[in-house]
């Protein structure tokens, strides 16, 4: 059982005397309070056992918006597919765990987390000082950068000035939104957000938008790649702030998940020193370097 499924005595489980189903244990036990004492206290290492066992060789529910190519996104079949679902299962294999998805909005990713609807969060998520007061993080696990992609002729340059009055769409509670709105919405810059990236691409192919601020492989591959993307390319050079655009990608976890971010530190690790990493970035990133800052 995963420990965010564990259920301790006290804790929706009850051994009490006035609990329901207390006839499981029989009259022969009723108004011993010593056996009762001995019973509570059975059950009790027996949940502490299964705490320090966390996922072992049980199922790790990823937490993914399944709308960001070639991050993830899903197959014909309805499957999730992309760099961070072989990375994720990766990553599973060598901590002995089973993947399983569970698709939200982007957005949504973190409130799902801390409701426990899944265990970790798995969906190019940078990690951020922002974002570290209200979750906790495994080991940064990559690096991508942000760059603009804009209508090709345009000649647009990356700054405020540059962008003043133009229309740049985000996708709503990424870091390219937070970076837009310090940086250029202050500036006369439109700043327009969408829970779903392709619906960004769609909108500049439609011209209601100039441009858009995404990871950089995500734009080449999701959009630039594709028939649609053939009259738009990359403009200027990445953007950079480290403290809105954190330090790398990692797992999302809830706070005081010590046992699980500890567990997945460590599986982390092994994919990075086995050139698991390195194959899966060079099949779906090729010429850029993924690494995180030292």
């Amino acid at each position: 059982m995963p420990l965010h499924g564990l259920i301790l005595a006290g804790e929706g489980s009850s051994i009490r005397g006035d609990a329901p189903g207390k006839d499981h244990y029989n009259s022969d036990i009723q108004g011993d309070r010593k056996m009762q004492k001995k019973v509570k206290a059975v059950w009790m290492a027996a949940g502490l056992c299964a705490a320090f066992q966390v996922f072992a060789g049980d199922t790790l529910r990823f937490g993914l918006e399944s709308q960001y190519p070639p991050f993830e996104s899903r197959n014909t079949q309805g499957q999730p597919v992309g760099f961070d679902i072989d990375l994720g299962n990766a990553v599973c294999k060598a901590a002995h765990l089973k993947c399983q998805w569970v698709e939200s909005s982007f957005d949504a990713l973190i409130p799902a987390l801390e409701a426990k609807k899944f265990d970790a969060i798995n969906s190019a998520m940078n990690i951020t000082a922002q974002r570290e007061k209200i979750i906790d993080f495994t080991v940064p696990v990559y690096r991508i950068p942000s760059m603009l992609v804009a209508r090709k002729g345009l000649n647009l340059q990356v700054t405020a000035e540059g962008l003043q009055g133009k229309n740049v769409g985000v996708l709503q509670g990424s870091i390219q939104e937070a970076y837009a709105k310090k940086h250029w919405e202050t500036h006369g810059v439109n700043v327009v957000s969408y829970q779903d990236q392709n619906q960004v691409y769609n909108d500049m192919v439609a011209g209601r938008l100039d441009a858009t601020l995404v990871m950089s492989a995500a734009g080449q591959s999701g959009f630039l790649n594709k028939p649609e993307g053939k009259d738009f390319a990359f403009a200027g050079k990445p953007v950079e702030d480290d403290a809105i655009l954190g330090t790398g990608i990692g797992f999302g976890l809830r706070k005081g998940d010590t046992a699980l971010k500890q567990q997945l530190d460590t599986a982390i690790e092994t994919v990075k020193k086995d050139g698991t990493l390195t194959r899966l970035a060079a099949r779906y990133f090729p010429g850029i370097d993924v690494n995180v800052k030292p």
